[in-house]
């Protein structure tokens, strides 16, 4: 019997063959094989005239989905249906989600095979997991393929509605979606509460301090004063920056810290109190999809993107399980694995009495296991023949999975109170210190934290044995001023983590949500921050006013708990999609409601939470944000540089943008050869210099960005005609005769010679570097991408033409050289795993 084998992504390919019998053929649908129409071309001739045919979904008709193959993958199909010819059975080995479910539907749809169908399932890729799935087919589970075509559906209803409205109320361009909104959202509450945050400053004290019999140093710190606690920064109202009940505590300032420092210096200082306790810590429990995004983010600095395209190349190479989950239960065969490794690496005395399991998720239907090594026997990390990413985060995820069956650690905590008394007063000072009595599973993984101060809790703290009564002596005392902070930011971590404890998308959908919206200029990074753009906050301002449930995160939530009714077979889809859409209070009535009430220029004013801003007014529009002030009955516009962010606007900082408009252009000289004024001016991309004005032609006056770190009233005339001279000339290049010039780019410094770019290093400056150094650069570029350009693996002769087949990399990555054609690797192929079969799909989908 001949047997057809279809899985979704082709790196799996090379995996399975090594499992699945000989005579089987495998072949990959190059992920979904159909899906709705991605623009107007897609939407077939005879469907072009309905009103809802570039929606991609009959909203009248039962939301039956126009369903299409998209140009890409019709070389797919017709190669399936080939091969689906000469093929007793077909199987299909999609993953075992939602999204797989699709795709071995629509696979069957598309096929139309007159062949036995089985649905093959597993979520390792390991011989006995390959073996065991052969013995055990079922049907595709069409509860999973409604709820995904359900989510699908509704994707495109609330993005295709309601963009139209943000692009016409706000600016074009502008995307709305049913998750990402609410994402956006939380980084925007978020950055309010930092622009509301009023911050305030409050002293202690902190002493060193040692046994009368020991030199060792250990400090404490001030906690009370003459009975009274010391202000701390949870007793100061955020908003206000005053305390929130100032007769219960004592604020010290600089002043009287300095005073009662001097006090204290002779001060007889007494322990008063000692208390000892020890406490158990349990594991964590083993990875699901949204705690392996943020441990990497937090541990390894990995984007959530980053995070999930490592772990699929880790799961379908066979070294870890599927990656896509939200239950933490390990299996009987993971457990024992687990246990097993935890002897082999730590001895019996690590080993917890008893195999410890945690509960599944919220939608146990689909996510049967946790993300764990693969196999009955788990390879340790430095066996497993990994390196780069794959080895950092497979190592994460092999420490985490045998932590969970190790023994608890144990913690000793020693708290100790020391009163010092000087002129009438009686200051109490605190200390601790933390003893790891049994360090437990603390020896192969300690999760990390959200807050980059916190310490690791497998940190031991020195504090010396001390009794009660017993004198100390003060070697020194030091006022520590503190000032309170603002909320942190979101981090890629800390949003995971809300949008799951929100119940807000699911943990399959984290990465593609954050990158969305980073890519379509919601938020920027910040270093690990995300921080939200102008445009963030007028979009979030108009969805809250105005269409306030699908920024809900209550709503939003209560949407995905009905999708997973439909999952589990408990709700009927098309009753559901007619309540959300069509309804009397549905999606579609509340836009077509708000689209005639909603003013554009309302809209696209910001409504920031900055005092005193009440003659300003800020907007965002077509070409970036800017404000409006009405200055001697004249209204005055001027754009905000690009570089703010709405944290960083001050009323003091936007009066001076205001000034410099109603002061017009600031002529700092003139031009020593035309004697036109050289002009300071600020635009959308900050200060720069320009030549005169525009003439009556309308021809763009000559100007020149001052360079990072220049302040405008440092640039005089001099300085203004070398910005102006950029890109400048350097000299001849020796083999060429091309010139060769330094200049300021998009990413910032660079000579370039012939159309070869190389960037400045930061000990160079762009207005000294000489014609020397530059041929230096260009020759250190042109090595390097000789280096870069290199053949990764020879795959041979193609099997229908010979052209020769290889896996190089180059300037912009991994990459098929197909003859003389380049085809780019998708993002998350590994190049080491492309054989021959894998290089003539990608070929055959490139029509080459």
């Amino acid at each position: 019997m001949k047997s057809l084998v279809i899985v979704e992504s082709p790196t799996k390919i090379k995996t399975l063959k090594k499992y699945l019998p000989k005579d089987y053929t495998i072949d990959s649908s190059m992920g979904h094989i159909r899906d709705l129409p991605a623009n107007a071309k897609e939407v077939p001739k005879k469907f072009k005239g309905e009103d809802w045919a570039n929606l991609g979904v009959n909203t009248d008709e039962g939301f039956e989905p126009l369903y299409v193959i998209p140009y890409g993958k019709k070389k797919v199909v017709k190669r399936l249906k080939k091969e689906l010819k000469n093929a007793d059975e077909l199987i299909l080995a999609t993953d075992e989600d939602r999204e797989g479910e699709a795709i071995s539907w629509h696979l069957t749809e598309l096929l139309n095979p007159d062949v036995p169908v089985k649905r093959m399932v597993f979520r390792e890729i390991t011989e006995e997991a390959i073996k065991e799935a052969l013995k055990h087919f079922r049907d595709i589970d069409m509860d999973l393929v409604n709820a995904q075509e359900a989510r699908r559906i509704i994707d495109r209803l609330a993005g295709y509605t309601i963009s139209p409205l943000l692009w016409k109320k706000i600016a074009p361009g502008l995307s709305a979606g049913r998750v990402q909104s609410v994402a956006v959202r939380f980084l925007v509450e978020r950055e309010r509460e930092r622009m509301k945050f009023r911050s305030a400053r409050y002293w202690d004290l902190k002493a060193q301090l040692h046994k009368q019999d020991d030199s060792d140093i250990f400090e404490a710190d001030l906690t009370h004063l003459d009975g009274k606690r010391l202000a701390s920064g949870k007793d100061f109202d955020e908003n206000t920056g005053k305390l929130k009940k100032p007769k219960k505590v004592v604020l010290l300032d600089d002043k009287t810290a300095g005073e009662l420092r001097d006090d204290l210096d002779k001060a007889k200082w007494e322990v008063s109190e000692v208390k000892k306790n020890r406490k158990k810590r349990n594991p964590s429990a083993a990875f699901i999809t949204s705690t392996l995004q943020q441990e990497a983010n937090r541990k390894l600095n990995f984007s959530a993107k980053r995070t999930m395209g490592v772990a699929q190349k880790l799961y379908e190479n066979g070294y870890i399980t599927y990656m896509r989950t939200d239950s933490a239960r390990l299996s009987g065969q993971a457990i024992n694995a687990a246990r097993n490794a935890v002897k082999d690496e730590y001895g019996e005395e690590y080993l917890f009495d008893r195999p410890r399991n945690y509960g599944g998720g919220s939608n146990a239907q689909e996510a049967h296991e946790a993300i764990r090594p693969a196999g009955s026997y788990f390879r340790k990390p430095e066996e497993a023949g990994l390196s780069g990413d794959q080895f950092r985060l497979y190592d994460l995820i092999w420490k985490r999975t045998i932590a969970t069956q190790m023994e608890q650690a144990e913690l000793e905590f020693t708290n100790v109170t020391i009163k010092a008394e000087a002129n009438g007063k009686v200051a109490e000072f605190k200390t601790s210190g933390k003893t790891i009595v049994f360090p437990g599973f603390f020896r192969a993984y300690v999760e990390g934290s959200d807050d980059p101060d916190a310490a690791l809790e497998n940190q031991e703290k020195f504090l010396p044995e001390l009794s009660e009564g017993e004198e100390v002596i003060e070697e020194g005392i030091e006022p520590i001023s503190h000032e309170t902070k603002p909320p942190a930011r979101f981090t890629e971590a800390t949003l995971v983590k809300e949008l799951e404890k929100r119940g807000v998308g699911r943990p399959s959908t984290y990465a593609s949500i954050i990158s969305t919206i980073q890519n379509r200029g919601y938020c920027e990074g910040d270093g690990k921050t995300l921080v939200p753009t102008f445009t963030a906050f007028a979009v979030t301002e108009l969805l809250e006013e105005n269409l306030h449930d699908v920024v809900d995160s209550d709503f939003t939530s209560e949407m995905e708990t009905k999708l997973d009714e439909i999952a589990k077979g408990k709700l009927d889809t098309k009753q559901y999609l007619q309540a959300y859409y069509n309804g009397e209070k549905g999606l579609k009535a509340k836009v077509e409601e708000q689209e005639d009430q909603i003013d554009p220029k309302e809209a696209r004013q910001l409504d920031l939470p900055i005092q005193d801003l009440d003659d300003i007014q800020v907007f965002v529009g077509r070409y970036g944000p800017y404000i409006k002030k009405q200055v001697n009955g004249d209204e005055l516009t001027t754009s905000i540089p690009e570089s703010w962010k709405p944290s960083d606007i001050t009323v003091g900082k936007l009066e001076e943008l205001i000034k410099a408009e109603e002061e017009g252009p600031k002529s700092i000289g003139n031009h020593p050869e035309t004697g036109e004024p050289i002009y300071m001016l600020n635009g959308r991309y900050g200060p720069y210099v320009q030549v005169g004005e525009r003439t009556e032609d309308n021809k763009k006056p000559e100007r020149a960005s001052l360079l990072k770190d220049m302040k405008p009233e440092d640039v005089d005339v001099d300085l203004a005609l070398r910005l102006l001279e950029l890109p400048r000339p350097l000299g001849k290049h020796p083999e060429t005769g091309e010139i060769v010039r330094a200049g300021v780019g998009r990413y910032g410094p660079f000579v370039v010679h012939d159309g070869t770019f190389a960037s400045l290093r930061k000990s160079d400056y762009v207005l000294d570097v000489e014609l020397d150094r530059a041929l230096e650069l260009l020759e250190q570029k042109k090595n390097k991408k000789s280096r870069k350009s290199n053949v990764i693996k020879e795959l041979g002769d193609h099997p229908e033409n010979g052209k020769k087949v290889r896996v190089m990399t180059g300037r912009y990555g991994p990459y098929i050289k197909y003859g003389k054609t380049n085809i780019s690797l998708p993002d998350d192929f590994d190049p080491e795993d492309v054989n021959m079969d894998i290089a003539v799909q990608l070929i055959t989908e490139k029509g080459k």
